[in-house]
């Protein structure tokens, strides 16, 4: 794991997708909490648990995926990091991205905490943007 924590769980998250497997495990911190709540709140993750090993704790994700005809998985979403380290990405309220017309999502970190896109047009609060998933 890098020094950019979110930047490391989505890679996690999109690796785990893409490879088919239904569980994925990050490392706990309130930053990731918080955005594991909302991608759960957004019906991108079917279950969350808490788990501790050597006094670390874990997030363990349970993915959701779709099966098409053949019985084979397809991924169901694409994640993609916006603001970094080393380039911020900062937006009003007005001016959050839809993501294809409002049916992705855009993760912002605001001054009250992490919250969709959608949240954030109706507090009318700008905020850092995180990630877009569609």
């Amino acid at each position: 794991m890098g020094k950019d924590t979110i930047a490391d769980i989505i890679t996690s998250i999109r690796n785990a997708d893409m490879n088919g497997k239904g569980t994925v495990r990050i490392p706990s911190t309130n930053i990731t909490e918080n955005i594991v709540r909302v991608l759960f709140r957004e019906g991108f993750i079917e279950n969350v648990r808490k788990h501790r090993e050597s006094n670390k704790d874990f997030l363990v994700l349970t993915l959701r995926h779709r099966r098409n005809r053949k019985g084979s998985y397809k991924t169901i979403w694409n994640l993609k990091r916006i603001s970094r380290p080393g380039l911020r990405i900062y937006s009003n309220y007005q001016r959050i991205p839809r993501i294809l017309g409002g049916m992705g999502v855009v993760i912002l970190s605001t001054s009250r905490g992490i919250m969709t896109d959608r949240e954030a047009r109706l507090e009318r609060i700008g905020g850092e943007i995180l990630c877009y998933i569609w």
